[in-house]
């Protein structure tokens, strides 16, 4: 009587007006959300995924890590033919510096690769090296530990024990059955020029290495802007994963002593005028006080 049936239409209704039926877009919008767009098939974003993982690929490459394949036998037992090393690129965008017992990746300073030849790498190589996941073909680089750094003295006789700055080493890294020196360069005696590296591999006599190339203009030292990067991990294969840690010798006490002496010359460079200056306000406040008497 004076209630409003259920489903009845109000007088604020036009004629003919009821329940608004839903439209094809409404209908779609549990699907398509919000927006009322549907989502793009997997295979339309495809092309983007791929260009988006190339280009971090790439700078993955340039600045964080990239792979490196070993090639021979200079570096056994700790790397073997065909392992697969990381290198840590990053850090020398900051600065840092290799530093001793350090494996490290490095362009050829001069020609110690000259009889090397250079294989034709197939259309997989290419890609693979393109995004870092092998070494380029054309990049002749090489792979040893950092002995001495700039300043350093290094130095053997007859089959070793190898010294770095009068330090002998003790290197259970070098190859079982190897001397720490070879026989055929039975002694040498260098000192590091500045940002300048001595490198050996860890197969003694085995390894082309710094005391191979004394004689060429380079002396055998490995120019630190040289240097690709530091390998930090054996990443393939799974079962010789390890960490390339620094040995305990290289940091045993007063192998760095030539390095210590550089920042204890420069702070008695600059103390020498404090103390003049010191030294020159002590007499002026005596002759001051000698007038006054």
């Amino acid at each position: 009587m004076g209630g409003v049936a259920v489903g009845a239409r109000s007088e604020q209704d036009g004629p003919g007006e009821g329940p608004e039926e839903p439209t094809g877009k409404t209908r779609r919008w549990g699907r398509a959300g919000r927006s009322g767009k549907a989502q793009r098939p997997f295979w339309k974003e495809l092309p983007l995924l791929i260009v988006v993982a190339l280009v971090l690929a790439l700078l993955i490459k340039s600045f964080l890590v990239q792979a490196f394949s070993i090639p021979s036998e200079s570096m056994q037992n700790t790397l073997q033919p065909g392992d697969r090393v990381l290198v840590d690129k990053l850090t020398p965008w900051f600065g840092s510096k290799p530093e001793r017992g350090e494996v490290v990746v490095f362009h050829d300073p001069g020609h110690w690769m000259k009889d090397e030849p250079t294989p034709e790498p197939n259309v997989v190589q290419k890609a693979l090296s393109f995004i870092g996941l092998m070494p380029s073909a054309n990049e002749k680089d090489l792979i040893k530990r950092v002995v001495g750094v700039a300043g350093d003295t290094v130095e053997c006789k007859g089959t070793g024990p190898l010294k770095v700055n009068g330090k002998p080493l003790k290197e259970p890294y070098v190859f079982p059955g190897n001397t720490p020196c070879s026989t055929n360069l039975s002694q040498f005696k260098v000192t590091v020029p500045k940002d300048r590296l001595w490198v050996m591999g860890d197969h003694r006599q085995d390894s082309q290495d710094s005391r191979y190339h004394q004689d060429e203009d380079d002396k055998g030292f490995v120019p630190v802007d040289n240097v690709v990067g530091r390998a930090i991990v054996i990443a393939w294969p799974v079962d010789r994963w390890d960490t390339l840690s620094v040995p305990a010798t290289f940091g045993q006490k007063g192998i760095g002593k030539a390095a210590a002496t550089a920042p204890t010359a420069v702070a008695f460079a600059g103390a020498v005028p404090l103390v003049l200056v010191r030294r020159r306000l002590l007499s002026r406040r005596k002759s001051g006080g000698t007038k006054r008497n």
